[in-house]
């Protein structure tokens, strides 16, 4: 009997991944729109009027924010380059194949994590 273990995934199930992943992107650019906006506008809390003291806790405060905000906007950017590469992927027809056992990832990851490139298999051998 041949070996019929499918090696890719359908013309039609990678375009339900790509509708998957172009929300995805969708969401994840605007978010990423939503950060840089919010690191533009200078802190606008209505303090000015507070005492000088509260001023140095503000700026302080101010300056944790905008990192923290940097931060989101960096991990969000990388999100959006690996939801971008995963579209690649699918035009490769490559798509849904794990990079270090070569079989194909189930479904349902590629689902909850669509710009996977490992296995459940092979991430668990990662620990």
């Amino acid at each position: 009997m041949e070996n019929t273990e499918k090696t890719r995934y359908s013309d039609a199930e990678l375009q339900e991944f790509k509708e998957i992943i172009l929300e995805k992107l969708r969401i994840a650019k605007e978010e990423l729109a939503s950060l840089t906006k919010s690191l533009s506008n200078p802190n606008s809390n209505g303090t000015d009027d507070t005492a000088g003291t509260f001023k140095t806790l503000e700026d302080g405060s101010a300056t944790l924010e905008k990192e923290q905000i940097n931060q989101l906007a960096a991990r969000q950017k990388k999100f959006i380059d690996n939801l971008e590469a995963a579209l690649v992927r699918i035009e490769n027809k490559t798509y849904g194949v794990c990079r270090e056992t070569g079989k194909l990832i189930q479904k349902e990851r590629l689902r909850a994590v669509p710009h996977t490139t490992l296995s459940m298999e092979a991430k668990l051998k990662q620990y």
